[in-house]
């Protein structure tokens, strides 16, 4: 895997794990064979796009990618931070490059200040809401507190063509707390938006009845907020979704979330009521696998376990998604940190009452790692 002191990679898989990692460790990448056998190789602008976002973020930083775009040399230099300006490419949503931001923002020199332009809300990237509802408490049980951790919604851009804009702060700190959290507790309520850009303010309500006729079986706590935008807060393109959070007694938070069908895509236009149903059903589903992180914050979670002082880390889980496995793979190569992953046992109460899918608990000793460029205080 590495020679020399250049660590090496080939394929387009899980390109943001490795220049992320790469930046926190300090080591080099070379990533090879970049869709070289596609008809069209190399890098994607979104790609292109997520490497001038670490550029802007990193001072010293050397990267090199050949003509055809199929190999990458990357150097990292020293995390920057301060305020940043990016046009995200409209490929992927905002959240594919707020998700590397989050990863990387408390190990900055400055805190983090970022206005990204580009699509809020697509169907393959978590939304600006996810981020904001399911992630943001993660990140705040790291930091220690939540004091200047902030993302705003200036404008909603629904894709293909976007349009919308976010601002994005985050504290940047020295260390990071270990974390021991095995225990998530019951659901005890569940909040959401539904959002609407460039369609009648209607389609908001129509969302919010049809996830309630099937939350309501369960929970009586159920707060849906509707966000309408208009004019030129509302994007370019129409669309309109929905994002449902479930919260526990002990603070862990499980997202889901739905959008329409593009405008101009081959499935056709999307109806509000499908919309509203199959996102709750996704909660559920969440809810079921259960854990006290879900599962689009486990790889963020294991990556601040590891980079915490030298102490214990313990976190539930549900069962880990492909995506984490291969980052728990290269975390080892980066850091070689090994997790401990074991089934929790259910006792047989718990056993009779049927809590969702099989638990794992995960358990790791930071490496201390310390923000260099940070003054100790």
């Amino acid at each position: 895997m590495s020679g020399g002191n250049i660590m090496s990679f080939e394929g387009c898989n899980y390109f943001r794990q490795r220049l992320i990692l790469s930046t926190l460790s300090g080591k080099t990448v070379r990533i090879k064979k970049i869709r070289s056998k596609e008809d069209d190789p190399g890098l994607k602008d979104f790609e292109a796009s997520f490497i001038r976002l670490l550029d802007k973020l990193t001072n010293g930083s050397n990267i090199v990618v050949n003509e055809t775009g199929t190999s990458i040399l990357y150097q990292p230099g020293l995390l920057v931070g301060g305020k940043i300006e990016h046009e995200c490419n409209t490929q992927r949503s905002i959240g594919y490059y707020l998700e590397g931001l989050t990863c990387l923002a408390p190990f900055t020199k400055k805190p983090i200040h970022a206005v990204l332009k580009g699509v809020t809300n697509d169907q393959i990237d978590p939304s600006v809401d996810m981020i904001k509802l399911s992630t943001f408490p993660v990140l705040k049980r790291f930091l220690g507190t939540d004091e200047g951790l902030e993302l705003k919604i200036v404008r909603r851009g629904a894709a293909p063509e976007g349009g919308g804009e976010v601002t994005f702060s985050c504290p940047c700190r020295q260390k990071l707390r270990p974390l021991q959290f095995t225990d998530p507790g019951k659901i005890k309520r569940i909040r959401g938006v539904a959002w609407a850009v460039r369609v009648a303010p209607v389609v908001t309500n129509r969302i919010v009845d049809s996830a309630r006729s099937i939350l309501n079986k369960f929970i009586p706590d159920i707060y849906i907020y509707t966000d309408h935008y208009k004019g030129s807060q509302s994007g370019k393109s129409p669309g309109f979704g929905l994002t449902l959070v479930a919260e526990t007694i002990n603070g862990a938070f499980l997202c889901a979330e739905n959008s329409s069908n593009p405008k101009g895509s081959d499935k056709g236009p999307s109806v509000p009521e499908d919309i509203g149903k199959d996102t709750a059903k996704l909660l559920l589903e969440e809810i079921y696998k259960g854990g006290c992180v879900d599962s689009t914050n486990q790889s963020m979670t294991a990556l601040f376990m590891i980079l915490g002082q030298q102490d214990v880390s313990k976190v539930q889980t549900g069962p880990l998604t492909p995506y984490t496995i291969q980052f728990l793979r290269h975390v080892y190569s980066f850091f070689d940190v090994m997790f401990k992953i074991e089934p929790q046992q259910v006792s047989e109460e718990d056993e009779d009452l049927r809590t969702g899918g099989e638990k794992l608990i995960l358990t790791c000793v930071g490496v201390g790692y310390s923000n260099i460029s940070k003054a100790v205080s």
